[in-house]
């Protein structure tokens, strides 16, 4: 006789058979949201300079700089409430309804800093509505990853659970690339009066078409009880915190070693080939081009490694490999400069990041009980991104001021690293068990 448990997983695990849409279908619909938002991420770090001097006119081109940067940043200081906020609709009325108002929240966002009038037409509101829009986008975001990940987790057939869920990460990936290779193609061909004047809303009134794909698609995923009889007793938040409370401290710490080296890797080598290397531009934006291309492809190649080896394994060796890694690679684009040696080292980096992005991402969902998976993942998620990752590139760029070490930013990816391996060694591998 089946125990209640086991039957309500095999009753789960027929209902994502009998999903409307196939594999494929179900990947595009849950990772559109996600993608969304790196999309976003991407265009504003590419047009940050730009955006302070249209908002930001009355300070030096520095303080615009800072401004805009810490505009940037605001969205990850409202990511923790809408993590809670949103896994908490999640695991008490359904993923996919949760994820609906994800994504129509961040369109919200996207779409208001493309339509908002800058400074010199409508002054002070012109920043202010930015600020609010950016909020609105964290908000939104803080939910929409953990949501997305343990659906698609939870739908995935056990043997190739690491493979399907992995494509939330690659979708960070092509989100980069396409909002990288959108901004270089802008900055290309339109001259600095269009740019300034009306191309650099583009990228965010086009990203606002996604939102009615997204929904479209994800009225077929179709929906199905949030805990079924697993309903967490006296509360879910409450629950999560009083019975989840160390898996969600292990889950954070595994974060932070996988935001920590995105955010850098991704994001902050264009910068540090420009500042610190005194690159040329066009030389330093391919490098975003490069780690989003990489993590496209190697993102699914660690989550079918870990279908194959097993979770655990496959996230230790690989966020090894990155740790003992990037101090050499830094070290090696410091003392062996050039576009060649610089492209060479992203591309490594970016692809252990990556295998690890497919395992760890994974391995997260499955540390949780499903009546409180969705939560649990968004809070430790939501955290360690908001801390880790949004405030990298200001951590380390302070880091190297004050020390005067050109490699500061890899002793900060190290730090993170091993407390993640710490972590790491507390959690249950269970890969292949019915979620």
């Amino acid at each position: 006789m089946k125990s209640p448990s086991l039957a309500s997983a095999a009753s789960r695990s027929r209902a994502s058979r009998s999903s409307p849409l196939p594999t494929r279908g179900l990947i595009v619909a849950t990772t559109i949201g996600n993608g969304f938002e790196f999309f976003d991420l991407t265009v504003y770090s590419f047009f940050a300079v730009l955006l302070g001097k249209l908002f930001f006119p009355l300070a030096s081109t520095q303080q615009q700089l800072l401004l805009s940067v810490g505009t940037f940043g605001v969205g990850f200081v409202a990511r923790p409430l809408g993590g809670v906020l949103f896994g908490v609709l999640a695991d008490r009325f359904g993923r996919v309804a949760a994820m609906n108002v994800t994504l129509l929240t961040m369109a919200a966002g996207t779409g208001l800093i493309g339509v908002t009038p800058t400074y010199a037409q409508i002054g002070i509101a012109a920043p202010l509505i930015v600020l609010a829009a950016r909020l609105l986008q964290g908000f939104s975001a803080g939910g929409e990853v953990g949501v997305a990940t343990a659906l698609l987790a939870e739908r995935a057939e056990p043997e190739r659970r690491g493979f399907v869920t992995s494509w939330q990460f690659a979708s960070q990936g092509a989100a980069a690339l396409a909002g990288s290779l959108v901004g270089f193609l802008l900055s290309h061909f339109l001259d600095r009066a269009a740019l300034e004047s009306w191309g650099w809303r583009v990228p965010f009134l086009a990203g606002v078409l996604i939102a009615p794909l997204g929904l479209y698609l994800r009225a077929r995923i179709g929906e199905e009880p949030a805990a079924g009889g697993d309903r967490a007793p006296g509360g879910v938040l409450r629950t999560v915190f009083r019975r989840d409370g160390r898996l969600v401290l292990l889950a954070f710490l595994l974060v932070i070693g996988g935001t920590s080296a995105h955010f850098i890797v991704l994001y902050y080598m264009s910068t540090y080939a420009i500042k610190v290397l005194h690159l040329p531009m066009d030389s330093a934006l391919w490098c975003g081009i490069l780690a989003g291309a990489v993590m496209l492809v190697m993102s699914p190649l660690g989550g079918a490694w870990s279908d194959r080896f097993g979770r655990k394994r496959v996230t230790f060796i690989s966020r090894a490999l990155l740790t003992l890694s990037i101090l050499p690679g830094f070290y090696l684009i410091g003392h062996v400069p050039g576009v060649a040696t610089l492209y060479a080292v992203v591309c490594v980096l970016a692809a252990l990041h990556s295998i690890n992005a497919g395992a760890n991402g994974t391995l997260l969902p499955e540390m949780f009980p499903r009546s409180t998976r969705a939560t649990g993942l968004s809070i430790a998620y939501a955290a360690g991104v908001s801390i880790f990752g949004g405030f990298a590139q200001f951590i380390v760029t302070w880091l190297i001021a004050v020390t005067g070490d050109p490699v500061a930013p890899a002793w900060y990816v190290i730090a993170c690293g091993v407390l993640s391996l710490f972590a790491l060694a507390f959690v249950t591998d269970r890969t292949r068990d019915a979620i």
